[in-house]
């Protein structure tokens, strides 16, 4: 699907029953109420739950970090905003940054020159990082709105939280590995390894998982299974609905 044909479907388009889903960071829940607010009134669902990284998921390969454009200054002096967008990255491809806030405010600051701010953009955006500025907590709400759609509903992409954390020991670098695979999860990946002990085993398995895990289904295994067994080719779409029926 091109750039063009992605934007037809929201023209005058209003189908009731159709509404996204997007998971919230808990704290992101707390300080943003009045995002939220605006998305639940929308029609959208809201979830809300401990992230590793990101503020909002409204995909299985979409996830958003907000910021306001004075907090966005305030983290230039620190390194880990590039960094959790970098690692957030690594499993969600579509990883944006929202800047929320008057933009030609960066001319006001004292303490820090605009071609910073611009500099730190440009780093972003030259690595993958897409930015959004919006002038509100309403446009913020708006845009995510817009986004979701655009994933769930045309796209047909379910919000789906990845691991994302740094794998301090061979145990996070193996529960990392599967949760990557497409309708896990961490907790899923844990139960997996319980069952199974190593990765090896699990995958050896695969087929098997649907009797021998708690929690999961004929989709989401047989999902993982054509993953794990189809051959290799760049940009192939997939159908990445994993509802369990």
């Amino acid at each position: 699907m091109s750039g063009m044909e992605s934007l037809v479907p929201f023209i005058g388009d209003k189908k009731k029953g159709e509404e996204p889903t997007i998971i919230v960071d808990t704290r992101e829940a707390s300080s943003a109420k009045k995002v939220v607010k605006d998305l639940i009134e929308r029609g959208v669902t809201v979830k809300t739950q401990m992230l590793d990284k990101g503020d909002y998921v409204i995909s299985d390969q979409c996830a958003v970090e907000r910021k306001t454009v004075n907090d966005f200054v305030y983290t230039l002096t620190r390194r880990y905003l590039f960094e959790q967008l970098f690692l957030t990255k690594n499993v969600y491809p579509k990883t944006l940054l929202v800047l929320e806030g008057y933009l030609p405010v960066i001319y006001k600051y004292s303490h820090i020159q605009p071609q910073a701010v611009w500099g730190a953009m440009f780093n972003l955006a030259k690595n993958g990082i897409a930015i959004v500025n919006t002038g509100s907590s309403k446009e913020t709400a708006d845009f995510l709105y817009t986004a979701a759609k655009q994933e769930q509903i045309i796209e047909k992409r379910s919000p789906i939280v990845h691991a994302v954390k740094k794998c301090d020991t061979i145990a996070d670098a193996q529960i990392y590995f599967i949760a990557s695979l497409p309708g896990i999860g961490r907790e899923k990946a844990v139960a997996i390894l319980d069952t199974y002990k190593s990765p090896v085993e699990a995958l050896m398995n695969v087929e098997h998982w649907s009797k021998t895990v708690n929690g999961l289904g004929p989709v989401i295994t047989n999902k993982v299974k054509e993953v794990l067994s189809a051959p290799y080719k760049a940009d192939t779409p997939q159908n990445c609905d994993l509802t369990e029926t």
